[in-house]
């Protein structure tokens, strides 16, 4: 009987490990988040009893926003009372305030307005504000202000970061699907939570003087990546980028460098004073008045040649400037002039050798010839 009792045990046993490995396999298809998932919006039945407590939140706006709050505040009022939030603004303090009510059952919607008055002081328009209030939305306010020392260094990179005529910005904006807005010393992002943990590394790269359009690129490469349901489980570091960060500037050497004297232990020479200097030169032995006519002299030779370097000045404005030399024209060597006569001569050769011509001389007799015919005719 021990036998079946020690069989069952054992079957037992194997049993148990089973559900082991089936619970470690739900844990793993929990991981992956099937595509087109959404979680199920938060209604009155999830907490019909609303909330104990009333909770409130407050802000600071700056004093250029004042007129544009004023104009879309009506409409901030009535996408909050939707969600039973009342918001208040002052603009003698220059804040805005949002609060819960008795009605309220969204434990979650009072952080919402927060940062929805958050990104409204940040100068981002209502229209993309609004946006915070859905539940897949979520927003970032990056300070980048203290990052910078220099402050035209930083005008520099923030300026880098939006781009010219603003297209670096809108491609970032494209392959995060977010709205990013640059204003004083903040970044506003908002959009879904993958994207800003991008924005994110973006933003503080550039600030560190890495160029955004290297990031630019491995998200471009990422996105591409991510439509292979194949490589969507393996490491995708053999197609991203390798950039090395290269500091080709050298540093600026100094006009006067300071070479390090040979260190010696005995204390430099002591300076002539004034006396030594006069013993030197044999003034300390001379009366006062030879000292004053000599002071005298020193000055009036100082003066002289002041005066004869200021005579010369002047005296250049009255001599004349030197003259460029005229270029004269070579006459023509004897040899390069045309030999007329020699030509003349080789035309005469030239028509007596034409085929068919007579020479001159018998040119006349035929002439002649002919002229006495003609007489005897008559």
């Amino acid at each position: 009987m021990a036998a079946p009792g020690k069989a069952k045990s054992g079957q037992v046993a194997l049993v148990a490990k089973e559900p082991s490995k089936k619970k470690a396999v739900d844990e793993s298809e929990l991981l992956t988040v099937p595509d087109g998932w959404k979680e199920p919006a938060f209604t009155r039945e999830d907490n019909p009893r609303g909330l104990l407590e009333e909770s409130s939140f407050a802000t600071l706006f700056p004093k250029y926003r004042e007129a544009y709050l004023k104009e879309c505040w009506p409409l901030v009022q009535k996408a909050l009372n939707e969600h039973h939030v009342t918001a208040t603004l002052d603009l003698i303090e220059g804040s805005m305030t949002v609060t819960t009510t008795k009605k309220t059952f969204d434990p979650y919607i009072i952080i919402r307005a927060r940062d929805l008055i958050k990104l409204l002081a940040r100068s981002v328009p209502f229209e993309q504000a609004v946006r915070i209030l859905q539940d897949d939305i979520a927003c970032d306010i990056i300070k980048i202000g203290s990052l910078v020392r220099n402050r035209e260094r930083f005008i520099k990179r923030r300026q880098r970061l939006i781009g010219p005529k603003g297209s670096t910005l809108k491609a970032l904006e494209l392959l995060t699907n977010c709205y990013i807005m640059v204003q004083g010393n903040t970044v506003s992002a908002l959009g879904p939570f993958n994207g800003l943990k991008e924005v994110r590394k973006v933003v503080l790269d550039t600030m560190k003087n890495i160029h955004p359009i290297y990031n630019i690129k491995t998200l471009m490469i990422k996105r591409e990546l991510s439509k292979d349901p194949e490589l969507r489980t393996e490491s995708w570091e053999r197609f991203l980028p390798q950039f090395k960060h290269k500091n080709l500037k050298k540093r600026k050497e100094p006009k006067k460098k300071n070479v390090k004297k040979e260190y010696t232990p005995f204390p430099p020479p002591q300076p002539e004073s004034q006396v030594d200097k006069e013993l030197a030169s044999g003034e300390y032995f001379l009366k006062e008045s030879q000292k004053k006519r000599k002071r005298v002299e020193e000055i009036k030779a100082k003066q002289a040649e002041a005066i004869s370097r200021r005579q010369e000045e002047r005296n250049k404005a009255f001599i004349p400037p030197k003259e460029k030399q005229v270029v004269k024209l070579k006459k023509a060597s004897t040899e390069t002039k045309i030999d007329i006569e020699a030509i003349k001569e080789k035309v005469k050769k030239a028509k007596k050798k034409k085929l068919g011509a007579l020479p001159m001389e018998e040119v006349k007799l035929k002439i002649a010839a002919d002229e006495k015919k003609k007489k005897k005719k008559k």
